[in-house]
């Protein structure tokens, strides 16, 4: 393979109101602002010393534009662009200087629609980790994975796994033995990406980790306390798969983020997946309690990669969509 993927490095995410924006994530969650513009405001956890991991892009109405993996070397770059152009699959190339902060890129739309993006350099700033003075909100920390919808998961599946050497941490299984969901990963965690059975594709969420569950609890505190209450959507609770903690919310566009902290080492070479089964009542949260509606089968449109204008094309589950009781 003439590439390596380290991890999930960042999103760019489409906001109608800036300000607003502003307010729930830097305000609510301890978001630190790195840079601000009339078009963009770029965000990044306490402990990151990249310049940014989270992109609010001013637009008329909510959309992900990208979601990014780092590499581990630039050429890695010319590695995967080879890669995916054997496969018929177009890239486009950003070159250095043409996004703010980061080097040259390589954006391509994978085998479910998915607008994916790699890179390898990103400027540099002062982790904040131990400026304690400065901790607010969720006291985030860093950016951890995305969960995506998709038609076929058994697609995106063996394509991250067979071809771009992502790992399975977990997966549910239907009872002809489908893959209905899986958690993937290149870092030694539950995943960098999940992709979950239903209409897509479609970015479900990205989740953003914190050092620990009494993080979640005094985010539910200073969120109610700000007049976003009703901007949580779900938990906190512990997950089946992976067992962390969490904390499903609703930016005031209706962009879904996850608070997540508490998984597990996945990085022996010995490690299985673990298999669950699709109805396993534990899936849901490990305490019983099921998501709503809302957050089974509300999801945000992916943006075409040479159209900014236009939504990527989505297709219905391959699977029969039958409402969970987990998801991380």
């Amino acid at each position: 393979m003439g590439f390596n993927i380290l991890r999930a490095a960042r999103a760019i995410v489409r906001v109608s109101d800036l300000d607003a924006a502003r307010n729930f994530y830097v305000d609510g969650l301890g978001f630190i602002e790195t840079e601000a513009n009339d078009e963009w405001i770029y965000l990044r956890g306490l402990e990151e010393h990249s310049h940014h991991s989270y992109v609010l892009k001013k637009a008329a109405r909510p959309g992900v534009e990208v979601i990014s993996y780092r590499v581990a070397h630039e050429s890695d770059l010319e590695g995967l662009a080879a890669f995916f152009e054997e496969r018929g699959l177009a890239t486009k190339w950003l070159e250095a200087g043409s996004q703010h902060a980061v080097g040259r890129a390589l954006r391509v739309q994978d085998v479910s629609g998915i607008p994916v993006e790699f890179f390898f350099q990103m400027e540099t700033v002062e982790r904040k980790l131990q400026r304690y003075d400065l901790y607010k909100g969720s006291r985030m920390q860093r950016i951890d994975h995305f969960n995506c919808m998709v038609p076929d998961v058994e697609k995106a599946h063996d394509f991250y796994i067979k071809e771009l050497g992502f790992r399975c941490s977990e997966y549910t299984e239907t009872e002809d033995e489908r893959i209905w969901a899986a958690w993937l990963h290149r870092k030694p965690t539950v995943h960098d990406v999940a992709f979950m059975n239903g209409k897509g594709p479609r970015l479900h969420h990205v989740g953003f980790w914190l050092s620990d569950p009494m993080s979640v609890i005094h985010t539910c505190d200073v969120l109610a306390s700000l007049g976003y209450a009703s901007n949580i959507e779900r938990g906190p609770g512990r997950h089946g798969l992976s067992n962390a903690f969490f904390l499903y919310l609703r930016d005031p566009d209706g962009n879904r983020v996850e608070l997540y902290t508490g998984d597990y080492f996945t990085g022996d070479p010995d490690f299985q997946p673990i298999r669950w089964d699709l109805d396993d009542p534990r899936r849901a949260t490990f305490w019983g309690h099921e998501p709503p509606d809302c957050w089974f089968y509300e999801a945000t449109p992916f943006i075409e990669l040479n159209n900014s204008e236009q939504e990527v094309a989505m297709s219905e589950a391959a699977l029969e969509q039958r409402k969970p009781n987990f998801v991380t």
